[in-house]
């Protein structure tokens, strides 16, 4: 008698959910870093296609703009407001006189002004897009946009340099090498293409001039990137995203709706 045996998602793919989430999720071994780098598209994908699920279904219950701001704020609970605080934290650190000064700051988990304005202008930027969006093109550009977000994020460990300081984003930086770079943002745009279909080309477009304009203030005002600046680089590239198809959905539908 053959005992079925249960097959069970790759390690790589749990350690990432556990990092970007805040579901909780028990290994018996720590996953290698640059084994789970790749994997951030996967769930990003995944936190995406939930909170765009919570969109289209409340869309047919309440009001669109009720239906966008429910669902923008169930996915700032589902990431514990992850890329939010590096978003904030970054904004907050532009405000130092040099690079080491602003590399206090951005280890500094208080926020301030700027860092305040930032986080609440992502937000009212994405909720203001999904809500002029239907049920499909909110689930679509959600999905597309949380996945293509955290791709740009992978493509900016890959190729700017990292803060010349310790620290987790610094870490993942050094240990991620061309390939499995490669590979992240591959499936990155795999996936959102199989959301969006065609739309896929200018939302990677317009989320890679994001991420490299991200990165280029980032070596200049800090010398290099960090955990923090590629949680910036996540959320400019989900607010570009949807800006994106708050426009594509004006003048064309998806290819499966």
């Amino acid at each position: 008698m053959v005992r079925a045996t249960r097959l069970m998602p790759p390690l790589g793919f749990l350690g990432a959910f556990q990092f970007l989430t805040r579901v909780p999720i028990r290994l018996r071994t720590a996953p290698d870093l640059a084994t789970c780098v790749p994997w951030f598209p996967v769930v990003g994908a995944v936190i995406g296609a939930a909170v765009g699920g919570a969109a289209a279904g409340l869309d047919h219950l309440v009001p669109a703009a009720v239906a966008a701001a429910v669902a923008v704020m169930f996915g700032v609970m589902i990431t514990g407001a992850f890329h939010e605080d590096g978003l904030a934290d970054t904004a907050d650190a532009m405000g130092g006189w040099n690079p080491e000064r602003r590399r206090e700051i951005l280890k500094d988990s208080r926020h301030g002004s700027y860092g305040v304005a930032a986080m609440v202008g992502t937000i009212l930027v994405r909720v203001v897009c999904v809500a002029s969006l239907g049920p499909a093109a909110a689930f679509a550009g959600l999905v597309a946009a949380h996945t293509l977000g955290r791709g740009a994020a992978v493509g900016v460990m890959a190729i700017a340099p990292p803060v010349p300081v310790d620290g987790l984003g610094a870490d993942y930086s050094r240990t991620l090498g061309p390939a499995r770079a490669a590979v992240g943002v591959g499936a990155a745009l795999a996936l959102a293409a199989l959301a969006v279909g065609w739309w896929v080309a200018p939302l990677a477009g317009a989320v890679a001039l994001g991420a490299l304009i991200v990165s280029a203030i980032a070596v200049r005002a800090f010398g290099g990137v960090s955990g923090d600046i590629l949680g910036a680089v996540e959320q400019v590239g989900e607010c570009l995203v949807l800006i994106v198809v708050s426009g594509l959905a004006l003048r064309s539908s998806l290819w499966w709706a």
